[in-house]
């Protein structure tokens, strides 16, 4: 409707302004910005015009709208994975941000599929024994859906940089935020320096997928954060969801610190290869993957 009635009003905006409102590209925030100014300009142009409130009760369509989807880890890995699967799925230009706290906060701290190995949590007091979803890896098979891992406190220009090229992407983004909680049992006014033990010991290892790379023939997997430079012990000893297992089982906890150090080493070793391997590995042939037809 907004296109319509600047088409038949284009005698009193202009020609030239009427054509780039509407084949004016908003795929970054710059551009969404000067289609705006675009759209105050008409609307300046048109006060005192008997279709001037009609027009301006329309004429904001004509901006691009971000939509994002908002949720927590309970959400995303448990409850509703479904649900967000589907919509990963679907191709639709859609933004999802998971705040990640790795454990059902809402509930009282329970441990979910987002909760990591070795961590005690309600329903997992011996600590808990199985690694944690890699939500990311997931949604990154998909191929054409943007994927990012980010912890504002850590880095926040990579966390910025994640947001735009998810807005900018024309398809499915994921973003999976590190999010301190107090379920995690340290002093809250330390999140900042903790955040930052998860991303340096290997815990949340930072990275962006961006199929857009893709078409320049480009590796789409980026690799944001540095390897190790403190061990996962390190992080895990400041907080009680890991430390308070040596109280009531040391043996126990030393193992599963242990089996905590191995794993974040091994996954960093496939994030490192995702993002050192040539791009053609992220679009195979067909006949490498489809068995041939026997004649």
């Amino acid at each position: 409707m907004a296109s319509r009635l600047i088409k038949e009003l284009e005698s009193e905006i202009g020609h030239e302004l009427v054509q780039a409102v509407l084949t004016a590209e908003q795929s970054t925030e710059q551009a969404c910005l000067e289609q705006r100014e675009r759209v105050e300009a008409i609307r300046e142009k048109l006060i005192g015009h008997p279709k001037a409130a009609e027009l301006d009760s329309v004429i904001d369509t004509l901006v691009e709208r971000s939509i994002w989807i908002v949720g927590g880890d309970g959400w995303a890995y448990d409850i509703g994975s479904g649900g967000l699967d589907h919509a990963l799925g679907s191709s639709r230009n859609i933004n999802v941000l998971v705040m990640d706290t790795e454990v059902y906060s809402n509930t009282g701290g329970q441990a979910s599929k987002a909760t990591p190995l070795a961590a005690t949590a309600k329903f997992a007091a011996g600590g808990k024994p199985t690694f944690r979803k890699e939500l990311g890896l997931q949604a990154i098979s998909y191929g054409n859906v943007y994927v990012a891992q980010i912890c504002l406190n850590a880095n926040p220009q990579q966390a910025l940089q994640a947001l735009r090229e998810a807005e900018a992407y024309d398809g499915p983004s994921l973003i999976l935020s590190y999010s301190p909680c107090i379920a995690h049992g340290f002093d809250m006014t330390q999140a900042r320096q903790q955040a930052k033990k998860a991303v340096y010991s290997g815990h949340w290892p930072l990275y962006r997928y961006n199929p857009m790379l893709k078409e320049q023939g480009e590796n789409p997997f980026t690799l944001d954060s540095l390897r190790p430079t403190i061990s996962k012990a390190e992080f895990m000893q400041q907080e009680s969801r890991f430390n308070q297992l040596f109280k009531t089982n040391p043996e126990h906890a030393v193992e599963l610190f242990d089996r905590a150090q191995a794993v974040a080493l091994k996954k960093w070793s496939v994030f490192e290869e995702m993002a050192e391997t040539d791009a053609a590995w992220f679009e195979p042939e067909l006949s490498s993957v489809v068995p041939a037809k026997n004649n």
